[in-house]
């Protein structure tokens, strides 16, 4: 009986082994080969410093060499390289954030990224895998423009409620002289929710890179639907502001742009929200930030003012529309905004000065339709079309003097 059970044993041990073998060794060959999540965006390109954004699908250490546009060859020497650090150390993860310094205005340069998965990362034992570039070889290395501190005006194109159609963003963006803008605007909802962060690269990220973020920048004004989902607390991994927070203030020339995040449209208790909201506290900390920045004089010097906000100042029906009417309206009624941009309906609304309470023209962008807009100290200039390039309505904005 014992070698009986011997013998069927072994047998049994050497189809285990036949089945097991080829299956492992099929899957290590089919293994996903490490690669970019998402492509380079750019942010927050300044006179000295500009901000390169991408995502890797598992760990790794990341850098970007950088070269003057000065008709050297990229490798003729050894470019400086810039990482992600945290108190001295590189850092390790999936969303790479370098920030690349010591610019000079008004001057191009070509940049590359750099990946290198980390395998292994415990106690004193870090093991590198592969590294992955972009095209390092025959691919020309990307490009951007530092800002020309005496260029006064500005031109800008805006789109928002892309709601992950990627297809509706390419061809919005397509319908403008894309040639002319200084940087793209998203004025939320880009996405439906944040269950997942790949929602945001498959949706408009790998697709605004294609078109244009590699080389010319965008700023982003936070949809209620970015606030919903559960990496929808991972939102400023994405992106990279001036205050490290969805709202902000930039300064392009002679403009002044206020970007304000209206949150949710519901009350904090609304069962959409599972109990998890704060909404009503969040506004409050953002309307004492508005207070003091509507002191600083990159704002008040500016002879041209625009606030961005998703969900518009219109009516008193939902939640969120009250607490903005409420704890923002009065202290932008005071200070000489020339116009305020807004999404959320999906349809375009153009609303005069003194409607609703509020004392500065709005115009809500409907989902299917890109503003062209050009602004100078003399006002601004805002053209409409539609994603087949038709130039659908057009606004002339005198600045407030």
């Amino acid at each position: 009986m014992t070698h009986i059970n011997t013998s069927i044993l072994l047998r049994l041990l050497c189809l285990i082994a036949v089945v097991w073998l080829p299956s492992n060794l099929l899957a290590a060959e089919t293994d996903t080969p490490f690669h970019f999540a998402c492509l380079p965006y750019l942010q927050n390109v300044e006179t000295g410093e500009a901000t390169v954004i991408w995502a890797t699908d598992r760990d790794a250490v990341s850098w970007v060499e950088v070269a003057p546009d000065d008709g050297t060859h990229f490798y003729a020497e050894e470019r400086p390289k810039f990482y992600s650090t945290t108190l001295g150390k590189k850092d390790i993860g999936t969303f790479h954030r370098i920030k690349i310094t010591g610019l000079k205005p008004n001057t191009s340069y070509r940049y590359r990224i750099y990946s290198t998965e980390v395998t292994k990362n415990q106690d004193m034992d870090t093991r590198y895998g592969r590294t992955i570039a972009n095209d390092v070889y025959r691919g020309r290395p990307y490009r951007f423009t530092t800002p020309d501190p005496a260029k006064r005006d500005v031109h800008f194109a805006v789109v928002n409620d892309i709601h992950e159609d990627s297809e509706r963003f390419e061809r919005l963006f397509s319908a403008v002289d894309s040639a002319s803008l200084d940087f793209m605007f998203l004025n939320g909802d880009m996405v439906n929710n944040m269950n997942t962060v790949e929602q945001s690269f498959d949706g408009f990220l790998n697709t605004a890179s294609r078109l244009f973020a590699t080389s010319m920048p965008f700023y982003m004004a936070r949809g209620n639907h970015e606030t919903r989902g559960t990496q929808s607390q991972r939102y400023m991994t994405l992106y990279s502001t001036p205050t490290g927070l969805p709202y902000y203030l930039i300064r392009k020339g002679d403009v002044a742009i206020l970007v304000l995040d209206a949150g949710e449209d519901k009350p904090d208790t609304d069962i959409e929200y599972c109990g998890l909201s704060a909404f009503d506290a969040y506004r409050s900390e953002e309307a004492a930030w508005l207070a003091e920045t509507l002191q600083d004089k990159a704002f008040t010097s500016a002879p041209v003012k625009i606030v961005f906000i998703h969900v518009p100042p219109e009516g008193r029906s939902w939640h969120g529309q009250i607490e903005v009417n409420e704890k923002f309206i009065p202290m932008l009624n005071a200070a000489g905004i020339d116009l305020m941009l807004c999404g959320h309906l999906h349809e375009h609304h153009y609303q005069e000065r003194g409607t609703d309470g509020v004392d500065f023209p709005r115009i809500i962008n409907s989902n299917m339709e890109i503003l062209h807009i050009q602004a100078d100290k003399d006002g601004i200039q805002v053209a409409i079309y539609d994603d087949h390039g038709k130039n659908t309505r057009n606004f002339t904005f005198p600045a407030s003097k």
